[in-house]
């Protein structure tokens, strides 16, 4: 292998980046092409309230986060695993901590820094980047097709990267626009679908306007999934003008969109009051009854004020309000329907993308030797908490060596 080898890495985000470092190291001419003014956009806003990086739980466990593609997320991991990306941050001079979620941060907790480092290792290994770079696919001479500030340029490389994220924060950079690139190269792409999002509610407009933007604290959601998985957790969500969000749907998303999909809507049920028991809140309502207003006996028997108090009066009727053992059990299990995933656009991430099927076990594709996918625009998803960028890492890193073994061989 010699400095001739020239790679082409299209998209500055996690993937990329850490594929043209694993690559520059090695000695490899590297030139990473975005569209966007500047390369790590996506990353700096996931970094806006405190960059979650990767998490400390048993690697066992966190593999598991990546459900249905956990057979092809797993061995990714495996050469780069959470606590190699804390070394890595550390090498940076980035040290982490580990919150009390088991998440891990930066200890400034910011994007920034770790980028500002990243970049100065990247151009001091040699790495060139080429901002305000629109790929739109190859010409008939197979060579790489930008649309420039200056016009059109064409690009030839002996390997291509393609790290071009998926279709959520279309701002950012990641919009999707490559499918239909590959996709007339025959490449199989699973629709783009939102994940980790918001889902729509129909609430009356009194409710959309009185309580949208309200938190909603210690609460236990249920879902019965269509394929019949029982999913259940404690967290907070918030309430929107169109449904809710927030952590405790994202954990579900996938499998609320799933159903949504399947049956067109998804039926969640929020516990408002955990910590005491059905028999209790009933037991404590039927004491309460007619002695004091019901307001008071909401606040008082279960501490539900405000928007708690408020989803009470959307799902129940009056008379319901008067039978405390139908309160109580609306208390316990207040359904909710959800109609639909909000748009794309919206949504933290993409699930969908390159399919797996379409490249071999080195995330090179089948139609298109020397071209490797990484990042979200491959075909999986995950929930927030340190697993999507862990991932996206992850795949960046293994496609620089699979690309290096592949030059080696002299392809």
């Amino acid at each position: 292998m010699t400095l001739s080898n020239r790679v082409a890495i299209i998209g500055g985000g996690p993937a990329g980046l850490m594929a043209a470092q694993t690559l520059a190291q090695a000695g490899i001419a590297v030139d990473l092409y975005d569209s966007m003014p500047s390369v790590g956009r996506k990353f700096l806003l996931a970094g806006k309230g405190g960059l979650n990086l990767t998490h400390s739980e048993p690697f066992a466990t966190f593999v598991q986060r990546y459900g249905d593609r956990q057979p092809q997320i797993s061995p990714l991991l495996a050469q780069f695993t959470p606590q190699m990306l804390r070394n890595w941050a550390s090498e940076l001079g980035i040290a982490t901590f580990v919150g009390s979620s088991g998440r891990i941060f930066p200890v400034e907790m910011k994007a920034a820094p770790l980028l500002r480092a990243w970049l100065r290792q990247l151009r001091q290994l040699g790495v060139r980047f080429h901002t305000r770079h629109r790929w739109c696919g190859w010409n008939a001479q197979q060579q790489v097709r930008f649309i420039t500030p200056a016009g059109e340029k064409t690009v030839t490389a002996d390997v291509l990267i393609l790290a071009l994220g998926g279709g959520s924060w279309a701002k950012l950079g990641s919009d999707g626009t490559w499918i239909p690139f590959l996709t007339e190269k025959k490449v199989a792409v699973a629709p783009l679908q939102p994940a980790n999002c918001g889902f729509e509610v129909a609430w009356s407009d009194y409710f959309r306007h009185r309580f949208a933007a309200t938190p909603l604290k210690s609460l236990v959601l249920s879902f019965s999934a269509t394929d019949g998985k029982q999913y259940q957790q404690r967290g907070e969500l918030m309430l929107t003008a169109t449904g809710v969000e927030g952590s405790l749907i994202y954990a579900f998303s996938a499998a609320l969109r799933e159903t949504i999909n399947a049956t067109g809507k998804a039926d969640i049920y929020l516990d408002l009051c955990p910590d005491r028991s059905l028999a209790q809140l009933g037991k404590a309502l039927t004491q309460a009854a007619g002695s004091q207003s019901l307001a008071n006996q909401l606040r008082r028997v279960a501490n539900l004020t405000g928007a708690k108090a408020a989803l009470l009066r959307e799902v129940l009727s009056i008379d319901a309000f008067k039978q405390p053992e139908k309160l109580a059990q609306t208390i316990k299990a207040l359904p909710l329907c959800l109609i639909k995933p909000r748009p794309l656009d919206e949504a933290i991430s993409s699930a969908g993308g390159v399919s797996f099927s379409a490249m071999n076990q080195h995330l090179m594709l089948n139609a298109l030797p020397g071209v490797f996918c990484a990042g979200e625009m491959l075909d999986w998803e995950a929930p927030t908490g340190g697993y999507l960028l862990t991932a996206c890492f992850a795949s960046g890193k293994a496609v620089g060596l699979n690309a290096l073994a592949w030059l080696s061989q002299g392809k």
